[in-house]
């Protein structure tokens, strides 16, 4: 992803996206050591933006119930960060019965 230029340096400089127009600026002069800039043709097929890269679309999961309301062929599973240990075994066992793909469960702690 392409940040504006010194976001990292200025608090209030917002992230979005401006074009360099600075007389020495590395990142207008395409240096290596700079960011690199947006370019035609690196964007991604509308069909594939916002899917996890294994092809499914990603839904976050809370209890082993929100597994039924899943389209096995479209939507994987994403355990949600504030999930604890008991109800993740549980979520990951119902995932297996019902042969929902989940993109979290094999995390070893």
């Amino acid at each position: 992803m392409t940040k504006r230029q010194s976001t990292h340096k200025n608090k209030r400089i917002n992230t979005s996206w401006r074009k360099p127009q600075g007389k020495h600026s590395k990142q207008r002069l395409k240096r290596k050591s700079a960011p690199q800039m947006p370019e035609a043709g690196l964007r991604t097929p509308k069909e594939e933006r916002g899917l996890h890269p294994s092809g499914f679309e990603d839904v976050l999961v809370h209890r082993p119930e929100d597994l039924e309301d899943l389209n096995v062929e479209e939507e994987a599973a994403r355990i949600g960060s504030t999930v604890g240990g008991r109800k993740r075994e549980m979520i990951l066992e119902k995932a297996e019965e019902l042969d929902v793909k989940v993109l979290n469960g094999d995390t070893d702690e």
